[in-house]
């Protein structure tokens, strides 16, 4: 899984970073930092947070499964 995070759209309301402190960090009053390749421990946290956006800022992305086609 991987975040992206539209930095045009992001309030600074600091939802994510309360929800999930080791991936998310407000850097003064409205920068947001974070890591968008989190570790596995952080997926739940990381779901929990893009929820909890009020301005639906956060996006997480399943990591694409490679299909091996049949007959291969």
């Amino acid at each position: 899984m991987r975040i992206i995070v539209d930095l045009n759209r992001c309030q600074g309301y600091a939802q994510c970073a309360f929800l999930a402190p080791d991936v998310f960090e407000m850097h003064g009053e409205e920068a947001l930092l974070y890591d968008p390749a989190f570790t596995e421990a952080h997926r739940e946290q990381v779901r929990r947070a893009a929820a909890a956006c009020p301005v639906q800022a956060i996006l997480v992305e399943a990591d694409e499964a490679r299909v091996t086609p049949v007959g291969a």
